[in-house]
Formats: C-alpha cells, sequence, structure tokens
C-alpha cells in the first residue's frame, strides 16, 4: 500500500508541476507568443520556455528513472496551455491570438538521450540538455508559420491587461535580430544544460527530504 501511495502522489506532484511550469509560462516572454514584439521577444521565449521545460522535465525523468517521463511531464504542460487557450476563445479571441507552444518533441528528444545513453545522467544533462536548447526554438517557429500574422492578431486583437503605454507603436520585426531561431537556439543550447544540472541536482535534495 505504501509503494502504491508514494507512486500515485509521486505522479499526482509531477501533475502539479507542470500546470505551474505552464502558469509560468504567462510571465516567460510573451505569453501571446512573443505579439508585442516579435521576434525580440521570440528570443526570450524560446530561452525561457527551454529552460523552463528542462529543469522540470530531467528532473522528474531521473527522479523515476524511466526513459518517458519527459515527454508524460511536457504533454500536461501542453493540454493545459490548450485549455488556458480555450478559456481566452471563450473570451471572444480568435483562435490563432494564443500559439500552444511545442513542448513535446525537445522533451522526447531527451527521453530519447536518456534511453540511448542506458539511462546515463550526465549525458542527459549534456547531450538532452543541449537537443532542448536547440530544437524548441526550431519547433515553434515552425508551428508558428502554419498560423496568421501574430502581429496582425496582436494589433487587431490589444491584450486587455496591456497598459497604455506598451501598446507597440510598430512592428519590431527585424530591428534587432536578423535570426531569431538561431539566437534562440544558440543561447538555449548554452543555457539549457546548466539548467538541466540544476534539475538533476534537485534530486538529490528530494531524497534527503524524503530520507528525512
Amino acid at each position: 500500500v505504501m509503494v502504491w501511495l508514494r507512486r500515485t502522489t509521486h505522479y499526482l506532484f509531477i501533475v502539479v508541476v507542470a500546470v505551474n511550469s505552464t502558469l509560468l509560462t504567462i510571465n516567460a516572454g510573451d505569453y501571446i507568443f512573443y505579439t508585442d514584439w516579435a521576434w525580440t521577444s521570440f528570443v526570450v521565449f524560446s530561452i525561457s520556455q527551454s529552460t523552463m521545460l528542462a529543469v522540470g522535465a530531467i528532473y522528474y525523468m531521473l527522479f523515476t528513472g524511466v526513459p518517458g517521463t519527459a515527454t508524460y511531464y511536457a504533454t500536461i504542460m501542453t493540454i493545459y496551455t490548450w485549455v488556458a487557450k480555450g478559456a481566452w476563445f471563450a473570451l471572444g479571441y480568435p483562435m490563432d491570438f494564443v500559439t500552444v507552444p511545442i513542448w513535446i518533441p525537445s522533451a522526447m528528444l531527451l527521453d530519447l538521450t536518456y534511453w540511448a545513453t542506458r539511462r546515463n545522467k550526465h549525458a542527459a544533462i549534456i547531450i538532452g540538455g543541449t537537443l532542448i536548447g536547440l530544437s524548441l526554438p526550431m519547433f515553434n517557429m515552425i508551428n508558428l508559420l502554419l498560423i496568421r500574422d501574430p502581429l496582425e492578431v496582436a494589433f487587431k486583437y490589444p491584450r486587455p491587461t496591456l497598459p497604455p503605454y506598451m501598446t507597440p507603436i510598430e512592428p519590431q520585426v527585424g530591428k534587432f535580430y536578423n535570426s531569431p531561431v538561431a539566437l534562440g537556439s544558440g543561447a538555449g543550447a548554452v543555457l539549457t544544460v546548466p539548467i538541466a544540472a540544476l534539475g538533476a541536482k534537485l534530486n538529490t535534495w528530494t531524497y534527503r527530504w524524503m530520507a528525512a
């Protein structure tokens, strides 16, 4: 019974943290997927989403020791964000107003790395973390090509929570970065590795807490 209780509590814990990670998306870059400042926010969003996914996904993957847990974690985040997307749609905004980030393929790469290296923690941190940072901006940009122009949507449906002094005057496309995907992937690949290491380190603290 205790084993079953621990497993059930553990998986519920994953759901709770994944949901909270999704809520953090609101404060990570631009929740409406960089519609206010275009490519500049895309880079910030890519880095923040890559690191946020890595720290939670690798934590739970190493905690369970089961390849596939990272994808499970990313799936919960995705489902919860679709719920948020539905809430915005219910308020009268178009379906394209919220673009759900593409977390799942990047999490699958982390799981694949862990599985292919026979559950090697350090390989998961270095290789898996790098793959998350490299892939997430690319998957998200491909996703954006399939929807209406985000800038058009942003100006047509301004966010009600945006203060008047923050309302963009003109599009910032191409003003600071010529290649947001390259910059987001490059910076993400570098920064996601130490954040993945932090996620792995959290296991040490968790085990100590459980043993107390």
